[in-house]
Parts: C-alpha cells; structure tokens; sequence
C-alpha cells in the first residue's frame, strides 16, 4: 500500500493531498491515510504546502 501511494505521488509530479492520491489509485481514502501516517513517520513524505504532502528528496 505504501509503496502504491508513493508511486502515484511521484507520479503526479507535485504536492498532492490525500484524497487526490485516492481518486488517483483507486484506492480507498482511509487506506491512504493510513499509508500517509507510516510514509510521514518513516520519513518518506514531506510537506512542502499544507495540507499537501510530496516524496522526500
């Protein structure tokens, strides 16, 4: 699941919240949120905008 969401991160090319990630993948949006909660905890994920999340460099 967490690799998924990260894929369609880059993928997109910018910032993008939770929410466009589920329209994106299909996938369902508690389940983003919960890949988003262990992507921000590995670091994996930054903020750069609120409410708007990007892979880290």
């Amino acid at each position: 699941m967490k690799e998924q969401v990260l894929k369609a991160m880059r993928e997109f090319g910018e910032p993008v919240s939770a929410g466009k990630i589920a329209e994106i993948t299909g996938l369902d949006r508690k389940d983003v949120d919960k890949a988003f909660v262990e992507l921000k905890k590995d670091g994996a994920i930054v903020s750069p905008v609120r409410c708007k999340w990007e892979p880290a460099k």
